[in-house]
């Protein structure tokens, strides 16, 4: 058999009322729709129930499946550890699910555990369910720091698994919305956070999970979402398959969303293979990119595809233009993937004869000596998008109130510690978080003595 149907859940504590004590009324709806869908899953009779969790064990590289024979948890963080559950795993099903990422070289499965007990993200969808039945077993799923399409990808790997298996599989993506939704609420507002949720629930109301791959990655940081990855990983599970859709609730009264939907199988649709269209749709816009990119940009492109593919470091070309030939300075270059940082390095002050041979050595170090990734592959580089930035001379500057995170970039330093952050990147909205950002990476804190300095820069892109 196969998974039947799935459901998106919140899972904020205060809705189990020994832990609200009548705040959770305040969220009546999601209460009732909550009851709601614990009755369909009791109708259904689910040998197995995959939960994913932005709150087990989280990794920036790899998919945690969690191990072993099953788990027990209690609401004890949050004062009532009399409330408490165990539960059984799946161990059959979860190691099919390792077995099948293994098999598509995604980085997932049971390695790494570093917590065994379960958390609320579980908990509260369980909380409900084990109301009206608990004749299953569980198989629960952490989110990671890895692209959306990667959490789609190991979806589709839970499906193939599940269709291996002889069993009835209910799935449940359990994720908050955004948690910026109110000025009153615990995060404060920002104005990404309603309009995540009223794009995300759209999606949820019409089944075009379409919608979950294609949010800017910064968008929803700045929105402060928490379950978008678990819901990606849900969709991929129901990649080409036909489904109904019901948004049944939606409330966010203590500033952050509260949602629960249900889409329930009912058969195959080949049109609904959604990180194909994905993919084409970012081709299409990449080529677009490529037609229009000035020989910066160019360049950049050139020597990174050079290097991946050919393993050598391409020589200047003949044709560009005096600019690039004869002027030196500090650059940096940047590569996007799908919306998320893919690489970024450059220099500060020149390190060449000229801009052009920068630009060449610094593609090449984006792409693969940035250690907070792994090289590009070539598998990448017709989907990468590329911006090249030209520093202008840089100047000290006294304070603060010298700065503008949209027009100059900054340059911390503390004897050899030195840290840089480009202007005018998204979600840097202020001088204090840009200065922050830069303090951090060069390893500096902020109530040391260090020097400032400002630069302006001519990005092409």
């Amino acid at each position: 058999m196969s998974i039947i149907n799935s459901f998106i859940v919140p899972h904020p504590p205060l809705i189990i009322p020994e832990i609200g004590r009548g705040e959770e009324l305040k969220i009546q709806k999601t209460i009732d729709a909550y009851h709601n869908i614990a009755k369909q899953i009791s109708q259904i009779k689910p040998d197995t129930i995959i939960v994913t969790t932005p709150h087990s064990i989280m990794y920036s590289d790899y998919i945690h499946i969690s191990p072993g024979k099953g788990a027990e948890g209690s609401f004890r963080e949050f004062g009532h550890p009399d409330v408490s559950m165990r539960v059984e795993y799946d161990v059959d099903l979860a190691l099919e699910i390792a077995k099948e990422a293994e098999k598509n070289n995604l980085p997932a499965g049971t390695l790494g555990e570093k917590n065994k007990s379960l958390d609320h993200g579980v908990m509260v969808p369980l909380y409900f369910v084990n109301k009206y039945y608990k004749d299953y077993k569980l198989v629960r799923v952490s989110i990671s720091g890895l692209s959306f399409l990667d959490h789609y990808e190991f979806g589709k790997c839970i499906q193939r698994a599940a269709d291996k298996s002889n069993k009835k599989i209910v799935f449940i993506g359990s994720g908050d919305l955004s948690h910026m939704l109110k000025d009153t609420g615990l995060y404060g507002y920002r104005e990404e956070g309603p309009v995540f949720d009223r794009e995300v629930t759209k999606a949820m109301k019409t089944g075009d999970f379409l919608q979950f791959i294609k949010f800017d990655p910064d968008f929803c940081e700045a929105a402060a979402e928490c379950g978008l990855r678990s819901f990606i990983i849900m969709a991929g599970a129901l990649d080409g398959k036909k489904v109904s859709s019901e948004l049944l609730s939606y409330e966010g009264p203590f500033g952050v969303g509260y949602a629960i939907a249900a889409f329930k199988v009912l058969g195959d649709d080949e049109s609904r293979r959604f990180d194909q269209i994905y993919l084409k749709a970012e081709k299409d816009r990449i080529e677009a990119l490529k037609a229009q990119e000035d020989e910066y940009v160019r360049l950049a492109r050139q020597s990174l595809e050079t290097y991946v593919i050919k393993r050598k470091v391409m020589k200047r070309p003949d044709n560009l233009s005096p600019d690039l030939i004869n002027k030196k300075a500090g650059v940096f270059v940047s590569l996007k993937l799908d919306g998320s940082l893919r690489g970024c390095i450059g220099t500060i002050s020149p390190t060449t004869s000229s801009i052009a041979d920068e630009i060449i050595r610094n593609a090449i170090s984006a792409g693969t000596e940035d250690p907070r990734f792994p090289p590009v592959t070539e598998e990448e580089l017709s989907r990468l998008e590329y911006s090249v930035d030209v520093l202008g001379k840089a100047e000290k500057i006294e304070s603060l109130d010298d700065l503008d995170p949209v027009r100059y970039g900054v340059i911390v330093t503390k004897g050899h510690r030195r840290g840089l952050l480009l202007p005018n990147l998204e979600g840097i909205n202020t001088v204090e978080e840009q200065v922050s950002i830069a303090l951090r990476k060069a390893g500096i804190y902020p109530h040391e003595d260090y020097r400032l300095e400002r630069f302006e820069v001519v990005r092409h892109k």
